[in-house]
């Protein structure tokens, strides 16, 4: 039969160092092609609202997931099915808002590991959503930090972020006034925005900084203006394919020159160790994240043994009928 896992069982059972594995994994598993990533795609219907999906593969487990959602009047509703290869059964069915706010934290966090200066101890994060949460929770996991500087457009949010933070990590949180000010002197910068126009600009870059860009995953919005992408000696992407299509970042920035995507590395390139990533302290390196489903996937699988393991979510008898006659 099918598990259905809720949004509150995934909290119990899913946790950041577990999806920052899982996506460390599988990304290993990406760069040696035994896992299949299908990008996302989109119907839009009046209203300017939206159906995504995208699809991954994991030959090697003999696991498929599908995540799929909606966007309409400004809520989102995220699901994930789960297909085991072998059978063909839909073994779980996942609600996966929490759950995608964890695997794209993890995506930076996994970035974060392999492409910052493993000195940096300054975070900058731009925004105060839950998915800024989960992006600072995934870099205090492989950065020993000292101090992280936030920025976000509501005062009364960025004092509560910092708030809640501080308490999380166990590290100094601290409101900026500024999104320059947030990232001055930040030696990983973390953007989680729904702006449209740059909110980080190069002018205020560190020498050496990391950036993971993951608020804008459409080809006219971005988060960093021209010049922070210019100044970045290494760029990385979770999907070359998808980021041609989607990552109003790099496609503004880009402004129409093919050979800009020539030196663009595949973030599983770099875990896997077929790419290179920094090389010295003073480069700039920029990961920007659109998500995969590669990721949903990975995740999906560790919370369903989870789930099965210590006996929550519960049975939907899909075709049970069927299959008895």
């Amino acid at each position: 039969m099918t598990l259905h896992v809720s949004e509150s069982e995934v909290r119990a059972l899913l946790t950041m160092p577990m999806a920052v594995e899982a996506v460390e994994d599988i990304s290993r598993k990406q760069a040696n092609s035994e896992v299949i990533v299908h990008p996302r795609r989109r119907f839009e219907f009046p209203g300017s609202h939206f159906f995504h999906y995208m699809a991954a593969a994991d030959y090697s487990a003999g696991f498929i997931a599908m995540k799929q959602y909606t966007y309409v009047r400004g809520k989102l509703r995220f699901l994930v099915p789960l297909y085991e290869m072998g059978t063909g059964e839909l073994v779980a069915l996942i609600e996966a808002d929490y759950m995608g706010q964890l695997r794209t934290g993890a995506a930076s966090g996994v970035a974060t590991k392999y492409l910052a200066r493993r000195d940096a101890r300054v975070a900058a994060i731009i925004g105060t959503g839950g998915q800024a949460k989960t992006q600072l929770e995934a870099v205090a996991a492989v950065r020993r930090l000292d101090s992280v500087n936030v920025f976000g457009r509501d005062p009364q949010k960025r004092e509560e972020f910092c708030k809640e933070m501080s308490q999380r990590i166990g590290i100094a949180v601290r409101p900026a006034a500024s999104a320059a000010e947030a990232v001055r002197g930040a030696h990983i910068v973390c953007t989680a925005t729904t702006a449209v126009q740059p909110v980080v600009n190069g002018a205020d870059l560190t020498s050496g900084v990391h950036i993971n860009a993951i608020g804008a995953n459409h080809a006219h919005k971005r988060e960093l203006d021209d010049e922070a992408v210019a100044s970045a000696d290494v760029i990385v992407v979770d999907s070359v394919e998808q980021s041609r299509q989607e990552a109003g970042d790099l496609i503004i920035a880009f402004h129409g020159d093919e050979s800009c995507w020539t030196g663009v590395k595949r973030l599983s390139d770099v875990v896997a160790g077929k790419n290179g990533g920094r090389t010295s302290d003073t480069e700039v390196t920029l990961f920007k994240s659109n998500g995969i489903a590669s990721w949903d996937l990975a995740v999906a699988m560790k919370v369903y043994r989870a789930a099965r393991e210590r006996g929550l979510g519960r049975e939907l008898p899909l075709w049970s009928r069927a299959g008895a006659e």
